[in-house]
């Protein structure tokens, strides 16, 4: 499909860089795409009553690591200093990532963090890296002079926070961040993004959730650097994803397996969530335990298995993600809605108010 069907103009101050607070007061758009009346303007709290008792909410409880590192690269007697973002671990000492500027650098490079004269690399003082591999878009395979915990503890202690750029280009990240750009179901470390729809929910809003009747599972998708990347390609068919690493227990599917059985909804909080949940499903609609990669890629015309809601945020213009939602609903429809929200000042992006999808016939 061309590209150019899922551009939009969307004015530069709908662009949320703060949460709502509390988080459960963002708003919400219900759409229904076969109604007389698609668009309804509610808010986040209202998903009790929106869902129905026996449905079944699915989040994402990956966490985000400080995945952004600003390093110097050595070559003999010459430095120059470097950003690298983390995006998808490889193996105890390895690490994909997007450098910048990636150009000049040449495999077999060293690129040193933190304090470039430390003696000792156990001492976490600094940190070094050789440029493995470079593939397109500035993409490199890093191999760690640490492996493993030791790796972990010095990532989180000489990198950032790496909030979206359209949010970090307009101001400095904070302390403030470090809670904000995590959900309240963050247990395993990995991704280098939040799972945003998931930063609306509370305790008070779970807590209500449950009394309904709405259970929730868990799976982890740890969210990689790629899904904050342009489409760049003219065709749909011309982009490639970038793998990420996703989990779904036995448990968790046997669960949304006997909802689905007994009449209950599968309700993604997410797009990775689907995304992982959607990779995990058969043909015959079955949910399966799922651990690896997956690279999936959902535009207008596929099929969807597992997922009947999904509850997510305002997406970019021409991205990924917003193919998916048009994938969901009907490109039409989600035009119209976009359309909607922006002219009702609906904030929009991570830290912005979310949308409840239900899928288009």
């Amino acid at each position: 499909m061309d590209v150019g069907l899922f551009d939009f103009d969307l004015p530069e101050d709908r662009i949320a860089l703060r949460p709502a607070s509390p988080r459960d007061t963002a708003r919400l758009l219900v759409v229904r795409p076969d109604a007389p009346e698609p668009f309804e303007d509610r808010g986040i709290r209202d998903l009790v009553g929106l869902l129905q008792p026996g449905d079944a909410l699915v989040l994402n409880d990956t966490r985000v690591i400080p995945s952004r590192l600003r390093g110097r690269r050595f070559r003999g007697e010459t430095s120059a200093g470097i950003e690298i973002m983390l995006h998808k671990r490889e193996g105890a000492d390895r690490w994909l990532a997007f450098a910048r500027p990636a150009k000049k650098l040449t495999i077999g490079e060293m690129i040193v963090f933190g304090e470039a004269g430390a003696s000792n690399v156990c001492e976490l003082g600094r940190l070094e890296a050789e440029v493995q591999s470079k593939g397109e878009g500035g993409e490199v395979e890093l191999r760690f002079a640490l492996s493993g915990p030791m790796l972990d503890e010095a990532i989180a202690r000489l990198g950032e926070l790496p909030l979206p750029p359209y949010i970090a280009g307009k101001r400095p990240t904070d302390q403030q961040d470090a809670s904000d750009y995590q959900t309240m179901h963050a247990r395993e470390d990995g991704a280098v993004a939040a799972p945003t729809a998931g930063l609306h929910f509370t305790p008070d809003l779970v807590a209500a959730l449950d009394a309904y009747g709405v259970s929730r599972h868990l799976v982890t998708l740890h969210v990689g650097a790629g899904t904050f990347l342009p489409v760049k390609v003219d065709d749909t068919s011309e982009h490639r994803m970038h793998a990420e690493w996703g989990s779904v227990s036995a448990e968790t599917a046997a669960a949304l397996n006997a909802v689905k059985a007994k009449g209950g909804r599968v309700v993604a909080v997410g797009t990775t969530s689907l995304r992982l949940l959607e990779s995990a499903t058969g043909e015959d609609g079955v949910i399966a335990p799922f651990s690896g990669d997956t690279a999936i890629f959902i535009t207008p015309g596929y099929r969807f298995r597992a997922v009947d809601l999904l509850l997510t945020n305002f997406h970019l213009p021409r991205s990924t993600l917003f193919m998916l939602v048009s994938a969901f609903c009907g490109l039409n429809i989600m035009k119209r809605a976009y359309a909607h929200a922006i002219a009702d000042n609906y904030r929009f992006y991570s830290y912005g108010d979310a949308s409840l999808l239900q899928r288009g016939a």
